[in-house]
């Protein structure tokens, strides 16, 4: 492994053999490696795992939170190809070489951590096979850096999808826009009797509406919000015309509509135990977190209320526009790796739906 500023990690490869390119980051989570890897808001990324045993648990069919995995290559202190768990159908480095992806063992993830939380996230490469360092290096240089990517295309599905309730009668109908959703936002939705009208991110206004939706939800994803112009466009048809909820990127696109702006974290976001604070009732969440970007609070708007803050270092979690019956989170509420304490917050946009129903929304 090898970053742009020539520090050079080696270890034993597992998985795929070939070579990944993308932006390397950490993350804390203690579980959840399948959750992880099929999150497409990983796409273009290296992915390092703080926590040094992993595959102890294999991997199954019901954990994956998309259709594939999106990262470019996982990095981990210790591989273990014996796996024992009863729904457990393939090891992970069976299931990464299914899917054509690198993996690479043996690292000291903890230097690793420590040299990206001081220098940054950087770009990097991770070569399982018969590569020059130099050649390498080269192709490191020559990648773009994360910052004006639009990854989103890469991830967002090709057609419109239905998702209806298991059991019971539909309550509520909600469009999505996928930047990279997860299967896990999906289920909490539909559990809670909404009909959820999945579209590419590249849809129209015209076909959204004519979903005739009771709201309108913008999903996690990859890559940089301000590369995104005609998500931000869309997202502004529908404020103050439904109400609004966007997650991850989804709250950066959102903020970006509101007339905000967004900046680039020096090491981003990335694990299962983030303290977030939510203002308005001061309970602390402890939070699953994967982004590089961030809401600049100091350039909303008047009347847009910032609603939970990071303690790590107080960059926005969470925004309000009553005006509209829009919100955000920067955080997973659907907790795909867990914890759950914040899933009331899809809860609370209900909320907001049926006030929508009963005709007592402010705008």
């Amino acid at each position: 492994m090898i970053l742009e500023d020539g520090r050079t990690f080696r270890g034993d490869g597992f998985g795929s053999t070939g070579l990944a390119l993308g932006e390397v980051v950490f993350n804390t989570a203690i579980t959840g490696y399948q959750e992880i890897l099929t999150d497409p808001s990983y796409a273009g990324q290296i992915v390092a795992l703080t926590y040094p045993h992993i595959g102890n648990y294999g991997v199954n069919e019901d954990d994956v939170e998309s259709r594939g995995i999106f990262l470019a290559a996982l990095v981990v202190r210790s591989y273990e190809d014996f796996y024992s768990n009863w729904r457990a159908t393939a090891s992970l480095g069976e299931y990464l070489e299914r899917h054509g992806v690198v993996g690479l063992s043996g690292v000291d993830t903890r230097t690793l951590t420590r040299h990206i939380r001081e220098a940054g996230a950087m770009r990097g490469a991770v070569a399982a096979g018969r590569y020059d360092e130099g050649d390498v290096l080269e192709q490191v240089l020559a990648s773009p850096p994360m910052a004006g990517r639009d990854l989103v295309r890469d991830v967002t599905r090709e057609r419109v999808e239905v998702f209806s309730p298991a059991e019971g009668d539909v309550r509520w109908r909600v469009a999505a826009l996928d930047c990279g959703i997860k299967n896990n936002i999906l289920r909490e939705l539909t559990r809670r009797g909404v009909e959820v009208t999945v579209f590419p991110a590249t849809a129209s206004a015209g076909e959204i509406s004519s979903s005739e939706p009771d709201g309108f939800f913008i999903s996690n994803g990859p890559g940089d919000p301000a590369a995104l112009p005609y998500v931000v466009d869309l997202v502004k048809n529908f404020l103050g015309r439904l109400p609004v909820f966007g997650i991850c990127l989804g709250h950066q696109i959102l903020g970006l509509a509101l007339g905000g702006r967004t900046y680039k974290l020096k090491f981003g976001h990335h694990g299962a135990n983030h303290p977030v604070k939510n203002l308005a009732t001061g309970r602390v969440e402890i939070t699953s977190q994967n982004h590089g970007f961030a809401v600049d609070a100091a350039s909303l708007p008047a009347g847009i209320r910032v609603t939970h803050v990071n303690l790590n270092d107080d960059t926005v979690e969470g925004l309000r526009a009553d005006d509209c019956a829009a919100m955000s989170l920067q955080y997973h509420p659907e907790a795909a790796p867990g914890p759950h304490d914040a899933s009331y917050n899809v809860d609370v946009f209900l909320e907001l739906l049926e006030r929508r129903t009963q005709k007592t929304f402010g705008f």
